[in-house]
Protein backbone atom coordinates (compact mmCIF):
# COMPACT_ATOMS: atom_id res chain seq x y z
CA UNK A 1 0.00 0.00 0.00
CA UNK A 2 0.86 3.27 -1.03
CA UNK A 3 1.04 6.06 1.87
CA UNK A 4 0.92 9.82 1.67
CA UNK A 5 3.68 11.94 3.27
CA UNK A 6 1.70 13.20 6.18
CA UNK A 7 0.78 9.64 6.71
CA UNK A 8 4.02 8.46 6.58
CA UNK A 9 5.78 11.08 8.35
CA UNK A 10 3.25 10.73 11.48
CA UNK A 11 3.91 6.88 11.37
CA UNK A 12 7.16 6.92 11.21
CA UNK A 13 8.18 9.50 14.40
CA UNK A 14 4.74 9.22 16.71
CA UNK A 15 6.36 11.56 19.12
CA UNK A 16 3.15 11.34 21.08
CA UNK A 17 3.29 7.29 21.13
CA UNK A 18 3.27 7.23 25.39
CA UNK A 19 1.02 7.17 28.25
CA UNK A 20 0.35 10.47 30.56
CA UNK A 21 -0.50 9.69 34.46
CA UNK A 22 -1.28 11.90 37.51
CA UNK A 23 -4.16 13.36 39.12
CA UNK A 24 -5.08 15.74 36.22
CA UNK A 25 -5.03 13.03 33.56
CA UNK A 26 -8.05 11.54 31.82
CA UNK A 27 -7.81 8.40 29.51
CA UNK A 28 -10.07 6.36 27.30
CA UNK A 29 -9.57 3.46 24.76
CA UNK A 30 -11.25 1.84 21.98
CA UNK A 31 -11.05 -0.99 19.65
CA UNK A 32 -9.99 -4.69 20.29
CA UNK A 33 -6.47 -6.05 19.50
CA UNK A 34 -7.86 -9.44 18.47
CA UNK A 35 -10.06 -7.45 15.90
CA UNK A 36 -6.86 -5.58 14.20
CA UNK A 37 -7.37 -1.83 15.87
CA UNK A 38 -7.24 -0.96 18.96
CA UNK A 39 -6.24 2.77 20.33
CA UNK A 40 -5.66 4.18 23.89
CA UNK A 41 -5.36 8.57 24.42
CA UNK A 42 -4.52 10.08 27.67
CA UNK A 43 -4.64 13.48 27.96
CA UNK A 44 -3.62 15.74 30.65
CA UNK A 45 -6.02 18.64 31.51
CA UNK A 46 -5.17 22.07 33.84
CA UNK A 47 -5.98 22.11 37.37
CA UNK A 48 -8.98 24.86 36.88
CA UNK A 49 -11.46 23.38 35.12
CA UNK A 50 -11.91 27.24 33.99
CA UNK A 51 -9.09 27.45 32.06
CA UNK A 52 -10.19 24.16 30.57
CA UNK A 53 -7.66 23.00 27.66
CA UNK A 54 -5.84 20.50 26.92
CA UNK A 55 -2.51 20.48 28.27
CA UNK A 56 -0.66 17.31 26.64
CA UNK A 57 -1.73 13.86 25.00
CA UNK A 58 -0.13 10.65 24.10
CA UNK A 59 -1.38 6.98 22.89
CA UNK A 60 -0.80 3.90 22.42
CA UNK A 61 -2.42 1.69 19.59
CA UNK A 62 -2.36 -1.16 17.86
CA UNK A 63 -3.00 -0.94 13.81
CA UNK A 64 -2.21 -0.36 10.50
CA UNK A 65 -0.20 2.87 9.51
CA UNK A 66 -3.10 4.89 9.02
CA UNK A 67 -4.30 4.41 12.47
CA UNK A 68 -1.10 5.19 14.36
CA UNK A 69 -0.67 8.32 12.05
CA UNK A 70 -3.78 9.41 12.55
CA UNK A 71 -3.45 8.81 16.76
CA UNK A 72 -0.32 11.09 16.74
CA UNK A 73 -1.65 13.83 14.77
CA UNK A 74 -4.87 13.71 16.53
CA UNK A 75 -2.50 14.06 20.12
CA UNK A 76 -0.77 17.22 17.99
CA UNK A 77 -3.52 18.82 16.67
CA UNK A 78 -5.76 18.67 20.35
CA UNK A 79 -3.51 19.93 22.50
CA UNK A 80 -4.44 23.70 23.76
CA UNK A 81 -8.20 23.60 22.81
CA UNK A 82 -10.56 22.68 24.71
CA UNK A 83 -11.72 19.38 25.40
CA UNK A 84 -14.85 18.51 23.54
CA UNK A 85 -16.12 15.39 22.47
CA UNK A 86 -15.56 16.10 18.62
CA UNK A 87 -12.06 15.86 17.42
CA UNK A 88 -10.15 18.25 16.32
CA UNK A 89 -11.06 17.33 12.35
CA UNK A 90 -13.90 15.05 11.40
CA UNK A 91 -13.44 11.35 10.70
CA UNK A 92 -14.32 12.20 6.66
CA UNK A 93 -11.61 14.93 7.09
CA UNK A 94 -9.01 12.53 8.76
CA UNK A 95 -9.61 10.32 5.74
CA UNK A 96 -9.11 12.16 3.03
CA UNK A 97 -5.86 14.67 5.09
CA UNK A 98 -4.62 10.86 5.15
CA UNK A 99 -5.39 9.70 2.08
CA UNK A 100 -7.02 6.74 3.88
CA UNK A 101 -8.81 4.07 1.78
CA UNK A 102 -12.73 4.23 2.23
CA UNK A 103 -12.67 0.67 3.42
CA UNK A 104 -10.03 1.73 6.20
CA UNK A 105 -13.04 4.09 7.72
CA UNK A 106 -14.17 1.76 10.31
CA UNK A 107 -10.44 2.37 11.55
CA UNK A 108 -10.62 6.19 11.91
CA UNK A 109 -14.13 5.13 14.01
CA UNK A 110 -12.15 3.62 16.46
CA UNK A 111 -9.92 6.29 17.10
CA UNK A 112 -13.00 8.34 17.52
CA UNK A 113 -14.13 6.13 19.96
CA UNK A 114 -11.35 6.61 21.73
CA UNK A 115 -10.63 10.16 21.87
CA UNK A 116 -14.60 10.43 23.47
CA UNK A 117 -13.97 7.63 25.60
CA UNK A 118 -10.88 9.73 26.69
CA UNK A 119 -12.86 13.20 27.03
CA UNK A 120 -15.39 11.72 28.77
CA UNK A 121 -13.70 10.08 31.62
CA UNK A 122 -13.40 11.16 34.84
CA UNK A 123 -9.74 12.35 36.27
CA UNK A 124 -7.44 10.71 38.45
CA UNK A 125 -5.04 8.00 36.75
Amino acid sequence: MNYNDLTRRHFERAAAAGVLSGPRVRRGEAGDRAQGTWVQFTLRMPPEEAAASIEAVRFLAFGCPHVIAVADWVCEAAVGRPPGRALPETVQRLRERFAVPIDKTGRLLIVEDAWIAAVSAPYGL
